[in-house]
C-alpha cells in the first residue's frame, strides 16, 4: 500500500525537520550525539496505568500495564537510537499507544546496553533475555506476544526472531516494523536514490548510519547483525511501514521481498513524502494517525479482537488462509 499525497501539515512538519537538520542542531542528530545524552523532562506515567522499572542486572525494562486488567497480551517494544542512543520518552509515548491500541495490552520496553561500550551481541543478548523474561518469569503465551521495533529497534526485532527461529524455539504472534534499519553495510539503492531526499541522513555519510561502533569486530552481513541478509521462512505476520524519502526506504523493501520469496503474510505501507520514523508525530499529523491506526488494525488481527461500535471486544474466528495483501 502506497500513501500518494502529502498533507499540508505533514509538508509543514518536514520543512521544520528539514530547517532544525541544517541547523547545528541537526549536526547533533546526524552523528548521533543528541541521541546518546538526550535532555527531557520526567515522564508522568498516566493515573490508569501501573509503571514497573524493571532491573535485569546488565539493562533495565520498562513495564507499562494498565491498571486492574490483564488481558494476556503484550508488545515486547525494541526502541531505535541506532544502537546508541538510550530509551527516551518517545518511547513511552508509543507504549501508551500500543497498549491502547491492542486493547488494554501490557508493554515491556526493553532499554538494551548500546555501543560504543557495549558492541553487538549484547543488544541482542538483552532482547532474547527480555522475551524469556515475559514467557518464563510472567507466564505470557508466546501467540500473545507482538514485537514492535522501529529503525535500529526494527532491526534488532528481526535478528530476535531469526535467533529464536534458528534455535527452534516459539516465536511471537506478530511483528510491527517501523523505518526499520536492517542493512548495518549501507548498500541498499536508496542510500544513493533518496541521499539528497532523507532530511535525518541524506546529504551526508558523517552520521550514525556508517561506521557504526555495534558492529564491533562482527561481519556486518552476519543477520543478527544486519537481518536484510536473512530468511525469512517461518515467520509470523509482518507489518513495514517506511517513508518513501528515507535512505532506509531499501532496508524496508528488501526485508519485504524476503518475506514474499518466503510466502509469509505482510503488509507493506510507503508513506510518500515521509521521513524517518514519521510515526514519532503521533497525532500532530494525518500520515502519523494512518500509520498508527494501521498499527491497530494489525494488532487486532493478530489478537483476534475488535471494536464494536459500542466499543464492546469480541473474538474474532479467523480461517487459516492468509490475509490478503495491498501494495
Amino acid at each position: 500500500m502506497r500513501q500518494e499525497q502529502v498533507s499540508l501539515r505533514g509538508r509543514l512538519v518536514r520543512d521544520m525537520m528539514k530547517n532544525m537538520m541544517d541547523s547545528a542542531m541537526g549536526h547533533k542528530f546526524q552523528t548521533g550525539e543528541y541521541r546518546a545524552n538526550p535532555v527531557e523532562p520526567a515522564w508522568v506515567c498516566p493515573a490508569d496505568y501501573e509503571y514497573e522499572l524493571i532491573d535485569m542486572g546488565l539493562f533495565k525494562m520498562e513495564y507499562l500495564r494498565p491498571a486492574g486488567i490483564f488481558t494476556g497480551r503484550v508488545v515486547l517494544q525494541i526502541h531505535g537510537g541506532g544502537y546508541i542512543g538510550p530509551m527516551k520518552n518517545t518511547y513511552r509515548d508509543f507504549a501508551m499507544q500500543y497498549s491502547k491500541r491492542s486493547m488494554g495490552g501490557d508493554v515491556l520496553t526493553v532499554d538494551y546496553r548500546v555501543a560504543p561500550e557495549h558492541p553487538f551481541p549484547a543488544a541482542l543478548e538483552d532482547a532474547v533475555m527480555a522475551y524469556w523474561w515475559l514467557i518464563e518469569e510472567k507466564k505470557y503465551d508466546p501467540e500473545k506476544i507482538i514485537f514492535a521495533g522501529d529503525s535500529a529497534g526494527g532491526g534488532l526485532a528481526l535478528a530476535l526472531a531469526l535467533y529464536l527461529r534458528d534455535r527452534g524455539q516459539p516465536m511471537p504472534a506478530g511483528i510491527v516494523l517501523m523505518s526499520p534499519w536492517t542493512d548495518l553495510t549501507c548498500s541498499g539503492q536508496s542510500h544513493t536514490t533518496n541521499f539528497d531526499r532523507d532530511l535525518q541522513f541524506g546529504g551526508t555519510r558523517d552520521n550514525m548510519l556508517y561506521n557504526s561502533p555495534y558492529i564491533g569486530d562482527a561481519d556486518p552481513k552476519d543477520p543478527y547483525v544486519s537481518p536484510a541478509f536473512g530468511q525469512y521462512h517461518g515467520f509470523p505476520p509482518v507489518l513495514l511501514q517506511v517513508g518513501s524519502e528515507e535512505v532506509l526506504l531499501s532496508d524496508t523493501l528488501v526485508i519485504a521481498e524476503k518475506l514474499r520469496a518466503a510466502h509469509g503474510t505482510l503488509r507493506l505501507s510507503v508513506y510518500d513524502g515521509m521521513f524517518h520514523v514519521f510515526q514519532m508525530a503521533l497525532r500532530l499529523i494525518p500520515e502519523s494517525r494512518d500509520a498508527w491506526d494501521e498499527a491497530e488494525r494489525f494488532l487486532q488481527i493478530i489478537y483476534g479482537i475488535k471494536r464494536k461500535p459500542e466499543g464492546k471486544v469480541v473474538r474474532v474466528v479467523r480461517s487459516g488462509g492468509r490475509r490478503r495483501r495491498k501494495r
